[in-house]
């Protein structure tokens, strides 16, 4: 690690919470979480990327492994998840890998296979798609049982949009010691798969094409190719039966407020202000406010890939998350203020905490 890594692990909160005598609201000053900026900034850190290979189901699957400084598998670890179609490299999900090592958080972000080998980049809407939303679970499965083998028993789910959905349901459904706590990122909240916004993309119904693709899945043929079919993001694509019905039958697990309602871990839910993917996130996070177990922010000036600056507070505020063991509500609290970039939910404002 480099000598500039090191100085972001001393860097010190501009308020300490015990000190302060005034009233309290649940937003942090700045544009890192409360924490004083340098004059280098976070992108300009040279965070180290190990490439992980491993088989999976025959196939060979690739992971990023950040680790903070000085830190070791046994000191904790983030396991990330993508989300739709595309890649551990994406800059979405590098950025957040070095701005959480910057915190002293170690990372595993790896590429979901979709059925590929040794897959790399966006995938190719021109290859026909055989994978299935439900795969990544058990992928997550598969990397957490990896991550055992490698002395780390205190594993933080983390995913964003689709990935963040995906980690939800593994957490809810495979709970176990070794999971920690839980982040989200602007998980997908069902309506990305629903029948309106198929009907508003590709401008067809589609119970038309989930009744052809059920039909061929109760004739045996659910491996066989559906051409010119319109799947997610890819117009025109090679579908299986088997794979459009399991992207595009309706489960209640697809709405990750849902999920969450039986949460099993703390969790914590990161949005974007100016995210119009998932623009009914909030409104749907909302009647979730009286469970203790979840906790959500919204990060401002943010969109739904959580770039630069936006990448830089969600890594800090999934950091503070991770490494405290107090209430979240003592976590949280800093001096009322108008110009936060940050704004955290389930924390009044009013009163110092005891």
């Amino acid at each position: 690690m480099t000598a500039s890594l090191q100085q972001v692990k001393n860097v010190q909160r501009v308020t300490n919470v015990s000190n302060v005598k005034k009233p309290w609201t649940p937003v942090v000053l700045g544009l890192s979480l409360g924490f004083t900026l340098l004059s280098t900034s976070w992108a300009s850190l040279a965070a180290e990327v190990k490439e992980i290979k491993q088989t999976y189901n025959g196939l060979t699957v690739n992971a990023n492994l950040v680790m903070g400084d000085q830190q070791t598998y046994a000191d904790g670890i983030v396991l990330l998840t993508h989300g739709t179609l595309t890649h551990k490299d994406r800059s979405t999900y590098a950025q957040l890998q070095e701005n959480l090592a910057a915190q002293g958080i170690s990372s595993l972000a790896p590429s979901l296979s979709l059925g590929l080998n040794d897959r790399k980049g966006e995938y190719d809407c021109a290859v026909p798609h055989t994978h299935k939303h439900t795969d990544a679970i058990k992928e997550i499965g598969f990397w957490m049982d990896w991550l055992k083998q490698q002395g780390a028993n205190s594993v933080t789910l983390m995913g964003h949009s689709r990935g963040g959905n995906q980690t939800a349901w593994f957490a809810n459904e495979h709970d176990s010691a070794q999971i920690n706590k839980v982040v989200l990122l602007a998980p997908a909240t069902g309506e990305q798969q629903s029948a309106s916004e198929y009907q508003e993309k590709y401008g067809k119904p589609l119970a038309d094409v989930l009744k052809k693709a059920n039909a061929l899945v109760a004739k045996g043929q659910g491996e066989s190719l559906m051409k010119d079919t319109d799947f997610i993001y890819c117009k025109a694509a090679q579908v299986t039966p088997n794979a459009f019905v399991d992207y595009y039958t309706v489960k209640p697990q697809f709405d990750t407020p849902t999920l969450l309602k039986t949460a099993k871990k703390p969790t914590l839910v990161i949005m974007g202000a100016d995210d119009t993917v998932v623009a009914d996130l909030p409104k749907k996070m909302a009647p979730l406010a009286s469970n203790a177990l979840i906790k959500t922010v919204t990060i401002m000036d943010a969109e739904h890939f959580f770039l630069d600056l936006a990448s830089e507070d969600a890594a800090a505020a999934a950091a503070e998350f991770i490494k405290q063991n107090k209430s979240f509500r003592d976590l949280f609290v800093m001096p009322c203020s108008d110009t936060a970039s940050v704004d955290f939910t389930g924390v009044d404002c009013g009163s110092s905490p005891q």
